[in-house]
This record gives structure tokens, sequence and C-alpha cells, in this order.
């Protein structure tokens, strides 16, 4: 995996972190057997919906008319990290809801199931690594939210993705203000490395190649 790692390397390096695991994307599609014209980002990474007309996606990859995979790319940086906690989590499951529904409809015609992955990439500060108070008027929260941090709430939420089946693949990765122009980062739990991650994308991938 020494592009990948290379290309990761690269994706929190300065600002535009996301366009650096695009590329590592696009590398990896290529090394699968897939021309470059089957991956599309930004505009052209657009999929049909079924709560509503379309999604855009951060990575759409297409071949012959079959949908093989759509990815979503998210970082969150401090200090707002309770409300966009909540709009990431919301977001994320609200578009696996689409995405399957359309496919349950059809929409995609006779691809199959497509691979959904995951990516969230979360300042590690004080404001993140700290416990988090939970508020309990009426009911108790679930245990393993008690004293859970925003990168522990993180990793739980990508987790409980899997368990549900709602993507094919997450992935949590974290960096400081200092680390990320450095290129330095770290993924908190193993089951949520972007090498599994990657093995699993490309497995996908070569089935089509």
């Amino acid at each position: 995996m020494g592009r990948v790692d290379q290309g990761l390397r690269s994706a929190v390096t300065g600002g535009a972190q996301m366009n650096g695991f695009l590329r590592v994307l696009k590398d990896l599609t290529g090394t699968c057997g897939l021309t470059e014209q089957c991956f599309h980002s930004k505009k052209r990474a657009v999929l049909p919906g079924f709560f509503r007309p379309t999604k855009e996606w951060d990575v759409v990859i297409v071949r012959d008319g079959i949908l093989l995979a759509a990815i979503e790319l998210k970082s969150q940086a401090g200090p707002s990290f309770g409300n966009n906690f909540n709009n990431r989590t919301e977001e994320a499951m609200g578009s696996a809801l689409d995405v399957w529904t359309a496919f349950r409809e059809q929409a995609f015609h006779s691809s199959p199931a497509p691979f959904l992955g995951y990516l969230v990439m979360v300042e590690s500060c004080p404001a993140s690594t700290s416990p988090i108070e939970v508020k309990e008027p009426h009911f108790n929260v679930l245990s393993e939210f008690r004293e859970a941090s925003y990168i522990r709430r993180y990793e739980l939420f990508c987790r409980k993705l899997l368990l549900e089946r709602q993507y094919s693949s997450a992935v949590l990765i974290t960096s400081t203000a200092t680390e990320g122009p450095k290129g330095e980062y770290s993924c908190p739990a193993e089951d949520l490395s972007f090498g599994r991650f990657a093995r699993s994308l490309a497995s996908h991938l070569r089935s089509f190649s």
C-alpha cells in the first residue's frame, strides 16, 4: 500500500485535505484496472436519489453504466464540534438511506449493490478529545456515549454505520493543526483505518475490471 500511504500523507498537508484523498482514490481506481473515465468527482459525482431528485457525492465510480462505488469525504475542524458533528452524522445517514432506497427502486438500472464509503477527518485538539457531558432530561443515553469525546463519538458512529450495513467501509483519521501541515496523521482505530478501507474498495473494484 506504499502509493496509498504516500497519497494519504499529501492529503493532510495544507488546506485542501480532501483533494489529496481524491487523488489517492483516483490512483487506486487505476491500479484496479479501471480507466480514468470511470472515476468522477465534484460536479460529475451526481446520482439520482429517492427522497430527492439527485445527490452530489464526493466520488462516484461508474463503468459501462454500472454503479461501482459512491464515496463521501468529510472533514471537521474546531471550534464548533457539537453542531457540526450532528450535521455530519445526519447527512451521512440520510445519504445512505437515500441511495439504498433508490437502488431498491432500480434507479441504477441493472447495477449490483455498490460499494458505499465514508471517510471523515477530524482535527485533534482539546475540544475534540475531551469528554463531553450528555443531557438526559427524560431517558438515559446509551452507555457508550457517556464521557465520550467528539472523536470517540465519530469512532462509534463509523462503526455503527458498518454494523447497520449503511456503508461498506468507513475511515476515521485525526490530525492536529501543527501535524497536518507536516503530513502527519493518526488512525485512532485499526478497523477504521484508510488501509483497510482501500483494500476493501480495491477488492470490490477488481471484481469488475
